[in-house]
């Protein structure tokens, strides 16, 4: 029995929103499975958590406006990035930890 857990920010979808994605993520998980029985067994649950709880790049979540600064600082750190490093240890040395 497959459980999918989806967590998302309080407010952004409406309740018919929800449950087309809840359906079509079942959709999903049938096709890959192989048989429309499946879909019986298909748990998903969808938690709302208040836009407190969340941040990115250590700064705390404020709708749209945080993905655009996200967005802008991704930018700039690939853009900071000295070469094109290909494993983990030349990204370390191409854009070592600032500390703050």
């Amino acid at each position: 029995m497959p459980f999918v857990n989806i967590k998302l920010v309080e407010g952004v979808f409406t309740t018919e929103q929800k449950h087309a994605m809840a359906e079509a993520i079942s959709d999903v998980m049938v096709r890959f499975e192989g048989s429309e029985a499946f879909r019986e067994v298909v748990w998903v649950l969808i938690e709302e958590l208040h836009k407190d709880g969340w941040h990115i790049g250590g700064r705390p979540f404020m709708g749209p406006a945080s993905l655009m600064e996200t967005l802008r600082h991704s930018k700039a750190a690939v853009e900071a990035i000295k070469g094109n490093p290909a494993t983990h240890e030349a990204l370390a040395e191409a854009m070592p930890v600032v500390p703050r």
